[in-house]
């Protein structure tokens, strides 16, 4: 049978119209691609961007769980050593109480200022001091006074006053204290015993160190109070602080 040329040629029509319509159709897939890749592109280079432009912003706060977890590990390991460097030996620095350990005065309130009379220049007796909560364990307690402030004037933390043995269960050292069951060290004003407070320029603060120890200390009475500390290390249960201030 010869074929209707007429119907041939409506479905050529109809094949073109096809053709094109699905080349219309991939035509704008394509476009639609090339815009979503576009699209996937700028977000590429957004977060690439968002990386570079704003690693002081989100990525530091990113990093602090990762790569700047690291570097603030690596920071607080410097701290650490840091830290370490100054208190390698227990008698220097401040103290932040470990446990339940407390030292106070009945003569003045932690960071204010010490009647005239425990000065050096004054009666140079020691102010009364009241121990509390000694860690079971302990052994012995040691003190170490100190005055931060002279490092300007002296060019050094000033020793005050150290005494080491101090029996664990003593809650009481009273003023003008003269052990007889602990030793006394020497100060920095070449002495062995207390030192009064003798600010030579402005008010000092000074610095009242108790110690619980696990162990009898066997030092002469010549140590000071960095020979002390290097033989408190490694034996210390509690520590804790009371400051004091002086006028020059």
């Amino acid at each position: 049978m010869t074929p209707d040329v007429s119907e041939l040629t409506r479905r050529s029509v109809l094949v073109g119209t096809s053709a094109l319509a699905v080349g219309c159709v991939d035509g704008g897939s394509d476009d639609g691609s090339s815009a979503e890749d576009g699209s996937g592109a700028d977000t590429g280079n957004e977060d690439a961007g968002g990386s570079d432009g704003s690693q002081s912003e989100t990525d530091v706060s990113n990093d602090s769980g990762t790569d700047g977890g690291a570097s603030e590990d690596a920071e607080s390991d410097g701290s650490d050593e840091t830290d370490t460097s100054e208190n390698d030996n227990p008698a220097r620095g401040e103290i932040h109480g470990m446990g339940d350990l407390t030292l106070t005065s009945t003569a003045f309130d932690d960071g204010e200022r010490m009647p005239e009379k425990y000065g050096y220049d004054a009666e140079n007796v020691n102010p009364p001091l009241e121990i509390e909560n000694v860690p079971e364990g302990a052994e012995t307690l040691a003190l170490v006074v100190d005055d931060p402030d002279a490092v300007e004037p002296a060019g050094k933390v000033w020793d005050h006053w150290i005494v080491w043995n101090i029996p664990p269960e003593t809650t009481t050292i009273p003023e003008g204290w003269e052990p007889e069951t602990a030793t006394e060290g020497i100060n920095d004003f070449d002495e062995v015993g207390y030192g009064g407070p003798s600010p030579p320029d402005t008010e000092h603060r000074y610095r009242f160190k108790l110690f619980a120890l696990d162990t009898r200390l066997d030092l002469s009475a010549e140590t000071d109070a960095e020979a002390l500390g290097a033989a408190m290390e490694g034996h210390v249960l509690d520590r804790t602080q009371l400051d004091g201030t002086y006028p020059a």
